[in-house]
C-alpha cells in the first residue's frame, strides 16, 4: 500500500496530526512558496517561470504541475527537489487546468481561443483542442473519471466533456461569470461558483440539472464585494467551503441540507483553497494581503496567518 496510507492509519491510531506541506504559487513573485502546514512556518521560496497560477500534484505526488501563464507552458517539477523536469505544451496564458484521475492527461483552459486543450503527459503533446464556450475559466475532473467540466465566464455555462470520447455531451446554464467548479468525492454533485452573480449552483451530475442555488449575505460587507470563487467539499460531503474573494471570507455550507451556515474571516481577496490530508485544516491563498490563512475546520476560525510573498494565487498540498 502507498506510504501515505500507512501514515494516515498511524495518525488515526495514535491521534497525531497528519503533517503536510503547502505549496502556494506567487503570481507577481514568479515563485513558489513552501509552508509547513502544521507550524505555519514559511520553509522556502523557489523561483519559477513567469506568473505562476494553477497548481496540481500528480496522483502519486511525485510531480507538481504549475501553470506558468506568461511563459505559455505548464512546468512539471520534481515534488521533492522542486527542480524542473519538463514543460508541457499548452497555449497562450494557461491559468487553470485539471489532471485526469490516472494522471495521464492534463486538461487546460485556453480563454484566448475558446478551447479546452487536452495534453498527453507521456507524449508531451496536445492531442486535442475542444471548442468550448467563450472565456473558459475553471476546469475540474470528476473523481470517478467520467467527466471533465469547463466553465465559461462569458457564456455562463458549465460544459460536460466525456473523458473517453473527448466530446462535449452536455451544457448546464449557470449564473453570471462562473469561475470555478468542484465535484463531491462521490461524483454525484458538481458545485459551480458564479463570481459576478455572487451565487453557488449545485448540480446533479446524473441529470446535469441544477438542484439548488445559494447566495451569500454578510451584513458588514457590500454585496458587490462578495465574489465566490474556489470550492472545497469534505470527503463525507458534510461541509463545503467557498472562497468569497474581496469579502475576505470563506463560506461554510451544510453539504447535506445545502444551506449556508456561516463565514470565516481570512486574508484579503481570498482566491484558492485546499484541505490538509486529514481535512482538519483549510489553507487559503489571499491575493491582496500576500499571505495564507490556516483555518481550523472544527473551530471554524483562522488560527494562523503566514506571509508568503507577492500575490498568492494557487494552493496545492502534499502529505
Amino acid at each position: 500500500m502507498p506510504k501515505t496510507y500507512w501514515i494516515a492509519a498511524l495518525c488515526a491510531i495514535f491521534g497525531t496530526a497528519w503533517g503536510d506541506t503547502v505549496y502556494v504559487s506567487l503570481e507577481k513573485g514568479d515563485a513558489l512558496a513552501v509552508v509547513d502546514g502544521i507550524s505555519g512556518e514559511l520553509k522556502q521560496t523557489v523561483k519559477l517561470g513567469k506568473r505562476p497560477r494553477g497548481l496540481a500534484f500528480s496522483p502519486d505526488y511525485s510531480r507538481l504541475y504549475v501553470a506558468s501563464s506568461d511563459d505559455n507552458t505548464i512546468t512539471v517539477l520534481d515534488a521533492e527537489s522542486l527542480k524542473p523536469l519538463s514543460s508541457l505544451p499548452t497555449v497562450k496564458d494557461p491559468k487553470t487546468f485539471a489532471l485526469s484521475t490516472d494522471g495521464k492527461r492534463v486538461f487546460v483552459s485556453n480563454d484566448d481561443d475558446n478551447q479546452l486543450n487536452v495534453v498527453d503527459v507521456a507524449g508531451n503533446a496536445v492531442i486535442k483542442q475542444i471548442p468550448i464556450g467563450k472565456e473558459p475559466e475553471g476546469v475540474t475532473a470528476s473523481p470517478d473519471g467520467r467527466w471533465i467540466v469547463s466553465t465559461s465566464e462569458s457564456a455562463n455555462v458549465a460544459q460536460w466533456v466525456d473523458t473517453q470520447s473527448l466530446e462535449i455531451l452536455d451544457r448546464t446554464a449557470v449564473d453570471t461569470r462562473p469561475r470555478a467548479s468542484r465535484f463531491t468525492d462521490d461524483s454525484q454533485q458538481l458545485w459551480v461558483t458564479s463570481e459576478a452573480a455572487g451565487k453557488l449552483s449545485i448540480i446533479d451530475a446524473k441529470t446535469r440539472q441544477i438542484i439548488k442555488k445559494l447566495d451569500f449575505q454578510i451584513p458588514e460587507i457590500q454585496a458587490d464585494q462578495i465574489k465566490p470563487v474556489d470550492i472545497r467539499i469534505d470527503k463525507q460531503r458534510k461541509y463545503g467551503y467557498v472562497a468569497l474573494g474581496r469579502a475576505n471570507r470563506v463560506a461554510v455550507i451544510d453539504a447535506q441540507k445545502l444551506e449556508v451556515l456561516g463565514y470565516i474571516e481570512v486574508g484579503k481577496r481570498v482566491w484558492h483553497l485546499e484541505f490538509s490530508p486529514d481535512q482538519k485544516r483549510l489553507y487559503t491563498a489571499n491575493g491582496l494581503s500576500d499571505d495564507v490563512s490556516i483555518i481550523d475546520v472544527d473551530k471554524r476560525q483562522t488560527v494562523k496567518t503566514v506571509a508568503v510573498g507577492k500575490t498568492p494565487w494557487g494552493v496545492a498540498v502534499k502529505p
